[in-house]
């Protein structure tokens, strides 16, 4: 009956229902487009622009009593990776611990504590900032896609270098996806890996910002995630490290905050789940998407060292 109706309108009142909702259309479509620029690009400090504040390393090792030597690792000619080395507190190391930060994080802002802890355990640390963010060069994410990327030219530098093994990789949110995509993609293969707050699914993940901020899910999740991929060439709907967990041969551990308003316990139960090899998941119940060194040391430490003791 509501079809009748439809096709009884006027011509010119059918006309313009159907030029609202292509104005709509493509007004959804222009919103998403920019929001997609906006959450993936950075913009330099005191520069005014669509994007987010180009995260910077306001701090050094030295502020915190840790040695450390700045490397870069050459990308192509225009195009580097900046870290920092900081040497194993005891004369002789037990291995070296390769960390990369989560989305919007630096090597300053999110690795200090946990490479802290890592020091007071005997482990050479090498702390990364993925492309456009702290001391390397771009000035976009990729949300983990083409940090996975990252990760591995990351690897074969300490692989070239000899760096002490065992050869371990720490994640923290997105770096935890790239490292699983590079595991699985990039054809990564480190001695064990530890999987801080990691997140299931792209689409999902982005589903649950906008449940925070109280916007509709659908359609807008879903056009922000084709958008992003446009822009930056990959299918972000592909983008699940719940499946790229499956390729993971290695000693695993796997951290997570119950309250974590962004990943489910059940979303992590599934990336568990999927690991293939020895694995270990730890939940700590009294927190968030927050970095877990800085909530529970003690506990966080006394993890990590019983995991690090089997590899």
């Amino acid at each position: 009956m509501q079809l009748l109706k439809f096709f009884k309108l006027g011509r010119k009142r059918r006309k313009r229902f159907f030029q609202i909702i292509l104005v709509v259309f493509l007004a959804l479509n222009a919103l998403s487009y920019a929001g997609a620029y906006a959450l993936t690009h950075f913009s330099a400090p005191g520069h005014i622009g669509l994007g987010l504040p180009r995260p910077t390393n306001s701090r050094r090792p030295s502020d915190v009593g840790l040695e450390y030597v700045t490397q870069r690792i050459s990308i192509n000619q225009n195009e580097w990776l900046e870290t920092w080395f900081i040497p194993a507190q005891r004369s002789v190391s037990s291995g070296t611990v390769l960390l990369f930060p989560g989305n919007g994080g630096s090597k300053a802002k999110q690795l200090l504590a946990p490479t802290a802890v890592f020091h007071r355990l005997g482990y050479d640390a090498l702390l990364i900032d993925f492309r456009g963010v702290g001391g390397s060069s771009g000035n976009t994410t990729t949300l983990g896609v083409r940090e996975a990327k990252d990760v591995a030219l990351t690897m074969n530098y300490a692989q070239r270098s000899s760096f002490q093994r065992p050869l371990i990789l720490y994640g923290v949110s997105m770096g935890s996806a790239a490292i699983l995509k590079a595991v699985a993609h990039e054809k990564v293969n480190p001695d064990a890996v530890i999987l801080e707050l990691p997140f299931a699914r792209l689409l999902d993940a982005v589903r649950s910002r906008l449940r925070a901020i109280r916007l509709p899910t659908f359609p807008i999740a879903e056009m922000l995630v084709f958008w992003g991929g446009i822009q930056h060439r990959f299918n972000g709907f592909m983008h699940n490290p719940v499946t790229y967990a499956k390729q993971v041969q290695c000693p695993a551990l796997l951290l997570h905050g119950k309250r974590d308003q962004w990943t489910t316990v059940a979303e992590i139960n599934q990336i568990f789940q999927n690991l293939p090899g020895s694995k270990e998941l730890a939940i700590f119940p009294n927190t968030g998407h927050s970095l877990l060194v800085t909530v529970d040391q003690e506990h966080w430490q006394q993890r990590v060292d019983q995991f690090l003791q089997g590899v």
